[in-house]
């Protein structure tokens, strides 16, 4: 497969179009096309990957229209470039696409009966544009991307709850302004540059020495504040809560894991290949001023977590809280916290997903998923809770699971810059989630209600008649994903430095500064 990084995009694009087409009057097709799409482009994700490991220079690139970069120069035509960190970091959309694909028959069935073509369609086109905004080399069509992941995103999350439309809408609102501020710092990067190609433009700001020039300070600005908004950075996040929460399960397993991870990966492709390490780092202010932002919103996010008494919006304010430490790992500017910054994003899709697939099921089976509706689960649903707490564990950062050792290279990189403000907030929120998760063992297995008092009729005594505690789980369909989930959580982290190494490959260029720890 030569161009398969053109096949990760035709199979899901042509597979939203078959479904919309065929689906109204076949439904029952929507499914099996769906799930063959996400595995062709899953398995394209693998052979581009492969191939930019093997590369002399790291990277494939595919220029759309016949255009070569051998016959005209950089910026001409639309290039898509799949460098190590952006294929892996495709490879992680795609992953979570193909398994909450197959984790989506029952729940789209019975959560939005009649709307599959609908639903599918704009599930598929959902990964072309998370997808595309990965492996894009343009930044004016990596807004045009971004804004077709969120068109896609207020369709899915508006199908949920009757909540759902005022959160999509609210939704839709920060995420016009978020990608109003982006494509107006595009406007200023093409006025003073001349192309839109992102290695270009950094050739450019180079070769022309446009570190000091006022409209570039003004697109950085603009372009950092559209990301943060996106990503849903604190105070940005109003939007996350409410639109996870009364999505579909099937959207907000899908959305979850990926919509702020992938826009972390934005501001780091923004800061490193499009600006530079020396515009962005050492030219602006940004990098004295985020690291405290980071202080404040990790602080908040993990505050407002504590406060919750349902697992879904606990769970979000968790993700706002993860968004917080990806961004201070890049702004403390080191070697170790970039690691950890992209390590980071990689583990926080895993474990999100594993936690937003397990509260799908406990849903489906208790109607409910506030803290006291959730005795018996151990008994009833161990798979389920396995799998559920294996990312909760790495949430918290337990060995051997993946968050650990993304959290480990993080804490490195504040050690190495100093950042002891960075390094006291991530123990906090970290002491925050073990609360939280040892919070819902308790009244799930010691069946302790909110206000303390033991519902059951000793230590360990849930009080449930034998038909409330006999052994449930969840479909096969939704379970087996949950579990294959789970070991994805274990396998990263036994083979943590394997992907450490990809990492390492492809920062290598940039210079940054390791230091020691003192």
């Amino acid at each position: 497969m030569e161009n398969a990084i053109a096949w990760i995009f035709i199979f899901p694009l042509f597979g939203a179009v078959i479904v919309s087409l065929l689906g109204m009057s076949q439904k029952k097709i929507c499914y099996p096309i769906s799930v063959f799409s996400m595995i062709g482009s899953f398995v394209a994700g693998c052979v581009t990957i492969k191939q930019a490991i093997e590369s002399p220079n790291h990277e494939v690139s595919y220029l759309l229209g016949g255009w070569t970069l051998d016959q005209y120069p950089r910026g001409v035509g639309i290039e898509f470039r799949g460098d190590l960190l952006g294929a892996l970091i495709c490879l992680v959309v795609l992953g979570v696409g193909l398994v909450v694909s197959f984790y989506s028959k029952i729940p789209v069935q019975e959560e939005t009966p009649g709307k599959e073509p609908l639903f599918y369609s704009l599930f598929l086109l959902q990964i072309t544009g998370l997808a595309g905004i990965c492996l894009t080399g343009d930044a004016f069509n990596l807004y045009v991307l971004i804004e077709v992941a969120a068109l896609t995103g207020y369709g899915l999350i508006a199908m949920g709850s009757n909540r759902a439309a005022a959160a999509t809408f609210n939704y839709l609102i920060l995420g016009t302004i978020g990608a109003s501020l982006y494509l107006l710092g595009v406007g200023y990067l093409y006025i003073k540059t001349g192309t839109l190609n992102m290695i270009g433009i950094n050739e450019v700001i180079v070769s022309n020495g446009l570190m000091d020039s006022a409209s570039m300070q003004v697109a950085f600005i603009l372009i950092g504040l559209g990301i943060l908004i996106k990503m849903a950075f604190f105070p940005f996040h109003a939007w996350l809560p409410n639109s996870y929460c009364n999505a579909p399960t099937t959207t907000s397993s899908l959305l979850a894991p990926l919509v702020t991870k992938v826009m972390i990966y934005v501001m780091i492709r923004m800061v490193l290949t499009v600006f530079g390490v020396e515009f962005s780092f050492e030219s602006t202010l940004w990098a004295d001023v985020m690291p405290w932002l980071v202080v404040v919103a990790i602080v908040s996010a993990a505050v407002m977590a504590l406060a919750q008494r349902e697992v879904k919006r606990m769970l979000a304010y968790l993700i706002v809280a993860e968004v917080g430490y990806m961004v201070g790992g890049v702004w403390i500017y080191n070697y170790y916290g970039l690691i950890g910054s992209i390590f980071h994003i990689i583990s926080d899709a895993c474990m999100t997903l594993c936690l937003f697939l397990g509260t799908g099921i406990i849903l489906r089976k208790c109607k409910t998923t506030h803290f006291d509706g959730l005795r018996g689960l151990f008994s009833k649903m161990p798979i389920t809770m396995a799998g559920f707490f294996i990312g909760g564990f790495s949430i918290i950062g337990l060995p051997p699971t993946c968050g650990f050792f993304s959290k480990w290279y993080l804490i490195t990189g504040g050690m190495v810059s100093h950042r002891w403000e960075y390094l006291i907030v991530l123990m906090f929120s970290t002491m925050v989630m073990v609360v939280l998760f040892f919070r819902l063992i308790e009244r799930i297995h010691l069946a302790v209600s909110e206000s303390g008092q033991n519902l059951g009729h000793g230590h360990g005594d849930l009080g449930l008649t034998e038909e409330q505690t006999k052994f449930e789980e969840g479909p096969l369909s939704m379970v087996i994903p949950l579990v294959a989930a789970a070991a994805v959580v274990l396998l990263i982290g036994i083979y943590n430095q394997d992907v450490v190494n990809q990492i390492e490959v492809f920062l290598e260029p940039f210079n940054l500064p390791k230091g020691t720890v003192d």
